[in-house]
This record gives C-alpha cells, structure tokens and sequence, in this order.
C-alpha cells in the first residue's frame, strides 16, 4: 500500500469518527446539557493528547502558548467549536455538515486577504459558486429556512480561522500540542455554553457514560488520525478525501435521526464541494 493510499484511508477514517462524534453529541443533548458535553469532551481529549506529548518529551506550558498565532487559533477553535455544534444540535445534522464543508474556500479566501497569497480569477469565481451552494443550503429568508443553520456560518469562520492561524504557527510546535491546546479550548466553550443558556450540572446516567466516553474516543481517533493523514503521502492526493466527511454525515443523519436532506441541499453540498476540489486543484498547481 503506497503513502498516498494510507493517507487517503486516514482522512476517510478520520472524518468517518468526526460524524460519529457528531451523532453522539447531538444523541446526548436530548438528555445532557451541550455545554457539559463539550467539557467532558475537552478534559478527556486534552488529557490523552497531554499524555502523548508528554511521553514524545514535548512540553504544554511554554511560552509559545503566548504567541500571538496559537492565541488567535486557540480563539477561533472555540469559535468554530461552539457555532459549529450548536448549529447541528438546534438544526439538522445534514445541513451543518453540508454549510461546513464550505470552509476550505473560507480558508483560500482568508489567506489573500490577510496572508498576502496570490489568487487567479479561476479561484475567485470557484470560492463565489461556492458561497452560492451556501445560500441554496441555508436560504435566508426562503420558505424551508432554519434560522440555527446560521450557527454553522459561525463554526465555518471560526474553523477556517483556526486554519489561517495554523499556517503561521512555528514548525517547533508539534501537532500533539497543538491538539492538547484545541481540546483544552473546548472546556472554556462548553462553560459559557452552560452560563448562556443558563444550564445546570445534570448527573448522567450509566449509559450517558458510555456514550460520553463512546463520543470522547472517536473524537480522539479522529484528531489522532487526520494528523497521520496529513503527515502520510502528498496533500494534494490526500486533502480531498476531507470531503467524504459529508457522505457519512448524510449517513448518519438519515439513518440516526430520519432527517431528509431535500434536493436545494443535495445540489448545494455538490456545489460547494465541487468547488473546494476545483480551488485545491488550482492550488496544486500554482504550487
């Protein structure tokens, strides 16, 4: 098996636990506050993520937590974290991960604007079909319209500002660090969850446990595997299969939760994926 396959197989693995993460918390929040969900899910992923840097000789309390690009990212992450889940929570599951799949073209864009890179009108013109497939998935205004959808609008900025910061991060900063310091920003995320909404501690019962832990675990094996996936083959083969993570979505939204994505959704997810491949081929090429 070549680099570029076990990169693939990664990234499909990866998003593959980043859904089930997805169907557990929105399972849990029936029952449990979200924000109690989001702190049990941030001490047991900083905790294990902790316990790999520090057995690899990495420390976690370092100065550079302090610079200004793991501040701006560890800002975004908690962002992105809190729009992100609270818009498949409210909403449906297949609308927030069809808006998310957008934030590659938040990336692009973000990185000419305040990164200074170059970008031809091919991807200029690929990033606005992209925002058109949002419009067609939230529909602002339209008959069909979740107004919670606009959560995930939310997540996709925070998410796509996590990236930019990511691209200016010192290379001495491991990707364990960084993801013990993402776990740990989920804590302070689901605390003002519970104070916003102004949520009580619930005692979960023994099978709230298990999927706790159920979701912690996948959520670990997620993060564990898109770090090997993007350390493994090129990124040009392997950054594509980051966009199955909607079919298992779709998968788990139907058969979980008896959501039917109706066709304006089905045709803007296309459309926005459509364009992310175009506009990471593109790049692929200027590079």
């Amino acid at each position: 098996m070549t680099d570029n396959l076990r990169g693939a197989l990664l990234m499909s693995l990866s998003m593959a636990a980043f859904s089930l993460e997805d169907m557990f918390i929105k399972l849990l929040a029936d029952r449990l506050p979200v924000g109690q969900i989001l702190v049990f899910l941030g001490i047991g992923g900083m905790v294990i993520f902790g316990l790999i840097a520090h057995q690899k000789g990495q420390r976690l309390i370092t100065p550079l937590l302090l610079t200004p690009a793991i501040l701006t990212r560890n800002i975004f992450e908690m962002i992105g974290t809190i729009g992100f889940v609270l818009s498949f929570v409210l909403a449906s599951l297949a609308t927030a991960s069809a808006v998310l799949q957008s934030a590659p073209l938040i990336v692009t864009l973000g990185a000419v604007l305040f990164l200074g890179e170059k970008v031809g009108w091919r991807r200029w013109t690929a990033i606005l079909v992209g925002f058109f497939g949002v419009i067609l998935i939230v529909r602002p205004g339209m008959a069909g319209f979740e107004p919670a959808a606009m959560l995930a609008l939310v997540g996709v900025f925070g998410l796509a500002g996590r990236d930019l910061a990511t691209r200016v991060i010192p290379r001495s900063v491991s990707s364990y660090q960084l993801s013990c310091w993402a776990f740990g920003m989920v804590i302070p995320a689901g605390l003002f969850l519970m104070l916003a909404m102004r949520e009580a501690p619930v005692l979960p019962t023994t099978s709230q446990l298990l999927t706790l832990g159920a979701a912690m675990g996948v959520g670990v094996m997620g993060y564990y595997s898109l770090v090997a996936a993007m350390r493994m083959g090129e990124l040009s083969f392997v950054t594509p299969f980051r966009y199955t993570r909607l079919l298992f979505a779709l998968i788990v939204a139907v058969l979980m939760f008896g959501e039917r994505p109706d066709l304006l959704t089905l045709i803007g997810a296309t459309i926005i994926v459509a364009a992310g491949l175009f506009t990471l081929w593109r790049e692929t090429r200027a590079a």
